[in-house]
């Protein structure tokens, strides 16, 4: 049998917005391990997004973050030898993490010359409902409709 699941250590909220959200989304952006670089660019960012849309730039960063949270999703299950995709809710701590990772991966991959510029870029295409981590909710509530039909093979 296996050993009781790790319990999660708690997060500290950020020293700006005092948001736990925020240092959750600072710990995925974070590749080298300097906390307060990435934390700085986080907030240049949030400052390039107020900018541009006159509007709070934090306020616009958890509208893009809702605007990318996904409903539904599919998973993979073999029923009789063969492979279905099986449409299911995400659960609300899976929600708010897939929806950082692909705000993060999309921008990253966006044109920019800093990472905050490019952040800043997809944030305010999320807010919009544009943008790559926009479509790729929409491509996974499009392939979860698409497969109801084995909805009923439920996980």
């Amino acid at each position: 049998m296996r050993k009781a699941q790790a319990k999660k250590l708690p997060l500290a909220p950020d020293p700006k917005y005092k948001d736990k959200h925020v240092t959750r989304f600072v710990n995925c952006l974070m590749i080298g391990g300097n906390k307060t670089v990435v934390l700085s660019a986080f907030y240049d960012a949030l400052d390039k997004v107020s900018k541009i849309t006159n509007d709070n730039g934090y306020e616009v960063w958890k509208r893009a973050l809702g605007n990318v949270t996904p409903a539904v999703e599919v998973r993979s299950r073999r029923i009789g030898g063969a492979t279905f995709q099986i449409p299911s809710e995400v659960r609300p701590d899976r929600k708010i993490s897939l929806s950082m990772k692909w705000l993060i991966r999309y921008s990253r991959e966006r044109n920019g010359k800093t990472i905050a510029d490019k952040l800043a870029n997809e944030i305010i295409a999320a807010a919009k409902g544009e943008g790559g981590a926009f479509k790729k909710k929409e491509d996974t509530h499009r392939m979860a409709e698409a497969n109801k039909a084995f909805s009923h093979f439920k996980i």
